[in-house]
């Protein structure tokens, strides 16, 4: 056989090994299509908290991936099957509705996920904060109105992933190096449903502390991990103005995580970016994260953008953490729904 003859074997054979990842890759790959589901449980966790157990044949599709799996909830204002919902690109479909008619859309945290099994369909539980509910001002969105009023057997339309897997691609935004030892989390009520279901999935030999700062003291729950886990609940009580809480006691914590030889060599240095989005929604979570210092410390934080960006910077600017050890994401902005 003749060089060139070697030469056009090996291309050929690396073209097809190029098209092998590729098939892999888009094969791995999960596409997000609508679920359409019932209540099947309601159960009120805490004042501000309510959890819906929601239940379909469809669910045997969903694709579970842990941690902080987010998807979205459409509440349709006509019935379902007025709407001609096209097979493929339902993003798209939903966009070009006119407002009148298009389903309002939230995103939600996957709090736990049951498959399907002989005796019972796939259950999916889902934890709603009752925003404005009971502020007596009329403040409530219609997701939380919603979930305030669900019974049993009322439907609604979930969109999420269609096959087994995780990452980004899940909606799943965990991802600590392997490294990390020391976990630092902090959030608003938005955030405990995603930090409940990261700590119960925690192995142990890490240390974990939590800072999550809720509306009333009603809304402090039992969190299991097996982690070394500490949790600290910031309960406003009418008393604090939302994020105020938890941005003093990250300030407070935050420190003493962190060595404090390296915070002082490291404090002031390079510029913090901030990450916001096309839709003027914070979201950064470092592609090659590191964990920090000798206590090998991965941040993360979640919950109104507006607080989540102060958190990181104060992180980042004045404590020393490196950005490639913060994760923070803008689960809402203050004054703003989601979609607009």
């Amino acid at each position: 056989m003749s060089a060139q003859t070697d030469d056009r074997t090996d291309q050929r054979t690396d073209e097809r090994t190029d098209e092998v990842r590729v098939a892999r890759r888009e094969a791995a790959r999960a596409s997000y299509t609508l679920f359409r589901v019932r209540v099947a449980a309601v159960e009120r966790l805490g004042t501000s908290f309510v959890r819906l157990t929601m239940t379909s044949p469809d669910l045997a599709r969903f694709g579970a991936a842990g941690y902080d799996q987010r998807f979205k909830v459409l509440l349709f204002p006509r019935p379902f099957e007025d709407y001609g919902v096209p097979e493929g690109d339902w993003y798209t479909w939903w966009r070009e509705l006119p407002d009148e008619v298009r389903p309002v859309m939230r995103t939600y945290t996957v709090r736990a996920f049951r498959p399907a099994t002989a005796a019972a369909d796939a259950e999916i539980d889902v934890d709603f904060v009752l925003h404005g509910i009971d502020d007596g001002a009329g403040h409530a969105g219609p997701a939380s109105r919603w979930a305030a009023g669900a019974a049993v057997g009322d439907e609604v339309v979930l969109v999420g992933p269609d096959a087994p897997g995780t990452g980004r691609m899940w909606g799943v935004e965990w991802a600590p190096p392997t490294e990390a030892r020391t976990l630092l989390l902090a959030g608003d009520e938005t955030a405990v449903p995603a930090v409940s279901a990261v700590l119960e999935q925690l192995p142990a030999g890490i240390t974990v502390t939590a800072l999550l700062e809720v509306p009333d003291a009603g809304d402090i729950l039992h969190l299991r991990s097996d982690a070394d886990l500490t949790v600290e609940w910031l309960p406003r009580n009418g008393d604090h103005a939302a994020g105020d809480l938890l941005q003093r006691r990250v300030h407070d914590v935050a420190s003493a995580l962190v060595d404090q030889v390296r915070a002082e060599d490291l404090t002031g240095q390079g510029t913090d970016q901030d990450g916001e989005d096309e839709d003027g929604i914070l979201w950064d979570v470092p592609e090659n994260a590191e964990a920090a210092g000798p206590e090998c410390l991965y941040a993360w934080l979640a919950g109104e953008s507006g607080v989540v960006k102060a958190l990181r910077r104060h992180l980042v600017r004045e404590v020393g953490v490196p950005r490639s050890s913060v994760a923070f994401m803008g689960y809402w902005r203050a004054g703003r729904a989601e979609g607009e």
